[in-house]
């Protein structure tokens, strides 16, 4: 039986290239991104679903690049179109560092706990359950580069965040993978994977599933 996880995140998880100019649109071809190499670790047994969406926030409007980019607004339809579904990857909290959203690391990762509680008040698993989850802290920010005014005092916060991510999850009983373990963002950009990057992140969250998930 074919198992199936949804991978919710942000430009990372998209496969967004780092970014020499504003504007940039490059994306790491499909079996260079992360979730293309940790479905590829996984094998047949499992579906890996993609839904990154550059510039995704937790739960905030953004008022400059829209507020589509709210993921707590789109996260139930998500639930609803693919299910059933067995584990949701969530992968968020590099766009909360933005100075427009005024928020601490604290903030962020109650938001992504608001985001873990959705997803075990759905029935979007199994037979009418909810998803389990596995939530992905993402590693610091560096304000280098042509994304640095817009994430300016970013990087200082996301040194934070890990400790305050570790504490939802422990609260939550959720499993959790911090990615400055196993990759860091890239020196063009400050916030972007690149190509080589992708590789051990895909394969450590392909282990965090077999481990936790079976």
């Amino acid at each position: 039986m074919t198992r199936t996880i949804l991978c919710f995140g942000d430009s990372n998880t998209h496969g967004t290239r780092p970014m020499a100019a504003l504007g940039a649109l490059g994306r790491h071809p499909r079996d260079v991104r992360w979730t293309g190499v940790m479905a590829r670790a996984l094998g047949r047994g499992w579906q890996v679903i993609e839904e990154g969406q550059p510039g995704r926030t937790t739960l905030h409007d953004d008022p400059i690049e829209g507020s589509h980019r709210n993921g707590l607004t789109v996260l139930p339809a998500l639930l609803d179109s693919h299910r059933p579904l067995d584990v949701v990857l969530i992968s968020l909290g590099t766009n909360d560092l933005k100075p427009r959203f005024a928020v601490t690391p604290t903030d962020i990762a109650l938001s992504l706990d608001k985001l873990v509680a959705v997803i075990r008040a759905s029935n979007a698993g199994p037979m009418g359950r909810a998803p389990q989850v596995l939530l992905v802290c993402p590693p610091p920010i560096e304000e280098v580069g042509c994304l640095a005014g817009i994430f300016a005092g970013g990087a200082a916060k996301s040194r934070l965040l890990a400790g305050e991510v570790a504490q939802v999850a422990a609260r939550a009983g959720v499993a959790l993978v911090e990615a400055q373990a196993h990759v860091a963002v890239s020196v063009t950009d400050g916030i972007h994977y690149d190509a080589a990057a992708h590789a051990p992140l895909g394969l450590a969250l392909a282990e965090a599933v077999r481990h936790h998930f079976g």
